[in-house]
């Protein structure tokens, strides 16, 4: 049977065939069309500025990740550094970087004079402008830490300028040389002089993930290592303080507590505070933990705290869904065999909304990571750590940056080698928060039960 009889609004019935379908399923269909075209589009929108970020960010921060390097072999002048030769290290630590500025110029003048690169730069005070202001330093660690070096030549792969760095990396151009007092046209003729040379190479940046902040005057030898350890202390303490008492207030809520207007505020609450600014728990720490209990400003112990508290109701919202999502068939099956409350709780319950659990944490705790407002509150921002803490209660307790706030700081500087480094540290922290994200996926597929 082919056809049907259906009544039309004369009153009479005509026959339409049961393979066509009619107006109104196809004018359903073609909507069910539209809305997966528009479905479609979004997804599509969504991953082609999400290629763009990423795109942008990569093309903008890679080039932390290298950086420019000058070989020099530089002779250290015992008439300079030890005038009066009895190797004594007090009186080697006398002389400052300023007495071993001229050696390192001096020995890229000798480098160019050497490989016979014609050039109007003819004075030592030249080089000045291609070398950075942190290889004084760099060349005087060396002399401290081995003073029989004095009297010898020793080849140093010291830092370029950020200027001469930049121009390698097509950062800065030729014609904006003109109005930049750093470093000039000649100076950039004798970089592209010395390239083929080997004199001066851009390569890895080791330093980069391992070093420490500097001064505005050295961008080309900041890091962002002890940010990242800073880091790493706070997201110990928020761990450590945040998943106790989010899974321990979560079970008492969600299996415990008695329905009453007490625990319903407290749920309330709970919910609100999920959606308060980070900049108010910022506030908060000021207050409470730098100038009520005079815990150390800059901190990560302080930071820590801060992040906790708002770390808090994500972990507990997440733990409580992932208790809800238990069946309560395996609550009744535990109390019918005769385990009590506290077992059937802790010995069923819970195991089952762990992978949950463990993903609310995980994700909490990357949200916590990026989050910049609550320390530029209590002051992790700003400060240039020299080295990294060197134990526990160093790094909880001295004064430290972590990375989204080291971004926040490299961001507002002049020196455009710094915004570059703010783009690297971008490319760190979203390593860092993909991982756990990662992470928090695999916990979930490994330990997921289904019932």
């Amino acid at each position: 049977m082919t056809e049907a009889s259906i009544p039309t609004p004369g009153g009479r019935r005509s026959k339409v065939a049961l393979t066509e379908p009619d107006a109104r399923t196809q004018k359903r269909k073609a909507a069910e069309a539209r809305f997966r075209m528009y479905g479609i589009a979004g997804i599509a929108t969504g991953i082609f500025f999400l290629v763009v970020l990423l795109a942008s960010i990569l093309s903008s921060g890679t080039g932390a990740f290298q950086q420019t390097f000058i070989n020099v072999p530089v002779f250290l002048d015992p008439a300079k550094l030890d005038k009066k030769g009895n190797r004594d290290p007090a009186e080697i630590a006398k002389v400052s970087t300023f007495g071993y500025s001229p050696l390192v110029q001096e020995a890229l003048l000798k480098q160019v004079q050497e490989k016979g690169i014609e050039t109007s730069l003819e004075k030592r005070g030249d080089m000045k402008a291609m070398i950075s202001a942190s290889a004084a330093a760099q060349v005087r660690d060396v002399v401290l830490e081995n003073p029989d070096l004095i009297g010898e030549t020793v080849d140093f792969r010291i830092l370029a300028s950020s200027r001469v760095d930049g121009y390698l990396k097509n950062r800065v151009k030729r014609e904006d040389v003109a109005r930049d007092k750093n470093i000039d046209a000649e100076h950039l003729d004798l970089v592209d002089a010395l390239l083929p040379h080997g004199i001066v190479k851009k390569s890895f940046n080791m330093d980069f993930i391992t070093g420490a902040d500097a001064s505005e005057s050295r961008a080309e030898a900041a890091g962002i290592g002890v940010s990242m350890i800073g880091s790493f202390f706070m997201m110990i303490v928020v761990l450590v303080l945040a998943l106790p008492i989010g899974v321990a207030a979560s079970i008492y809520l969600e299996e415990f507590a008695p329905k009453n207007r007490m625990t319903d505020l407290i749920e309330v609450n709970i919910s609100n505070l999920a959606a308060v600014p980070s900049i108010v728990f910022g506030i908060l720490g000021l207050s409470v933990f730098i100038q009520f209990m005079h815990l150390p400003q800059s901190a990560p112990l302080v930071g820590g705290l801060v992040l906790t508290l708002m770390t808090l109701p994500t972990i507990i919202i997440s733990t409580r869904a992932s208790l809800k999502a238990v069946p309560p068939s395996i609550r009744d099956a535990a109390l019918g065999v005769g385990a009590s409350k506290m077992q059937s709780v802790f010995h069923h319950v819970l195991p089952l909304a762990a992978p949950g659990i463990l993903t609310g944490t995980i994700i909490g705790l990357a949200q916590a990571l990026g989050e910049t407002a609550p320390l530029l509150l209590i002051g992790m921002v700003g400060f240039i750590a020299s080295n990294a803490p060197d134990g526990i209660a160093s790094g909880l307790l001295d004064p430290n940056s972590a990375m989204p706030a080291q971004i926040y700081e490299w961001a507002k500087r002049a020196d455009p080698a710094f915004y570059e480094r703010a783009w690297g540290g971008i490319i760190i922290l979203l390593v860092f928060l993909i991982t756990m994200n990662t992470i928090a996926v695999i916990l979930r597929r490994r330990f997921e039960r289904r019932w």
